[in-house]
């Protein structure tokens, strides 16, 4: 286990210099940040070339990313266009948006999960058709549609809560947590569904019954931990995606998170906040993988990583 984790821990160094240098590529190809430093009136020749040499425009893309990846192995993730420093920004936004994704994860397990042992273990009943009809629904509406249907109904029309989230804390995300969840949460419960239905024709499954084992010990025991494997895969990977795809959920909700940043970054063509913020999600994507991997090996013993 040790030497696999080691190796695992090797293969993530060129997939982050890969990953952030990709990114860092892409977002020096956005426009001319000094030009959005400057606002609708253009900066006139001395001043955008002093603010070029300020944050290191003017030397070669290559060069100003090996500057940048230095700094960062030092936890210096540059500094905003406001002389804010991108750490500073990530201390407000992260913790919002973990406490986010969270909440979103929870309701994936939990309830997507939960629908997906239900329908898997009553296949072709008329709760198994109702559940794969609803999801179908959610897969198909967008996310926007729903967070504001959702916010004019519980927020402005039964006001069961604050259209906008002021403090970020745990009651207040619960709706936004919903939202953000709620495609992924139909494919939980559509893969769980499947994986246990296939699950059950198989011989370790027959063998266990025919043992006269109580149903729960073989629903839990045996067939619910083979068929979590896709499931905790998607989540798995799904965390960073739920991470940094919260910028429609954040903006309808009034969230300043991490989506939040990202969207000013882009729009104010921050190209440091914009890199400082993807790259720590980089990071979350890798860590998460890495925990699903050594996860195989607890939900099935018969993986075993040498």
């Amino acid at each position: 286990m040790g030497r696999h984790v080691l190796r695992r821990l090797l293969q993530m160094i060129p997939v982050f210099v890969g990953a952030t240098l990709l990114i860092f590529l892409m977002v020096n190809v956005m426009g001319d940040p000094v030009a959005g430093l400057c606002g609708e009136r253009a900066c006139d020749p001395a001043t955008a070339a002093q603010l070029r040499r300020e944050f290191g425009l003017d030397q070669p893309v290559w060069r100003q990313y090996l500057t940048y990846m230095g700094k960062v192995f030092t936890g210096d993730f540059g500094t905003a266009f406001n002389g804010q420093p991108v750490t500073e920004l990530m201390a407000t936004a992260f913790p919002v948006t973990v406490r986010l994704t969270v909440v979103a994860v929870l309701f994936e397990v939990v309830v997507g999960v939960t629908l997906g042992v239900v329908t898997g273990l009553r296949r072709g009943r008329p709760v198994d058709t109702a559940v794969l009809l609803a999801t179908l629904v959610v897969i198909s509406v967008p996310t926007f549609v729903t967070g504001l249907l959702l916010q004019l109904l519980f927020g402005i029309k039964w006001q069961w809560i604050r259209p906008s989230v002021r403090a970020g804390g745990f009651d207040e995300l619960i709706v936004p947590g919903l939202v953000l969840a709620s495609v992924s949460l139909a494919y939980v419960t559509r893969l769980t569904r499947t994986s246990l239905a296939e699950n059950r024709r198989s011989d370790y499954v027959r063998t266990a019954v025919a043992k006269g084992l109580p149903r729960r010990r073989v629903v839990v025991r045996h067939l619910l931990r083979n068929s979590l494997i896709p499931v905790v895969t998607f989540i798995g990977t799904d965390i960073g995606a739920l991470m940094g795809g919260a910028i429609v959920t954040e903006r309808i909700f009034n969230i300043h998170g991490v989506g939040y940043q990202l969207y000013q970054g882009i729009l104010r063509q921050n190209s440091q906040t914009v890199v400082g913020f993807v790259t720590v999600l980089v990071l979350v994507f890798l860590v998460a993988n890495l925990l699903v991997d050594l996860l195989y090996a607890v939900l099935d013993p018969r993986i075993r990583h040498a």
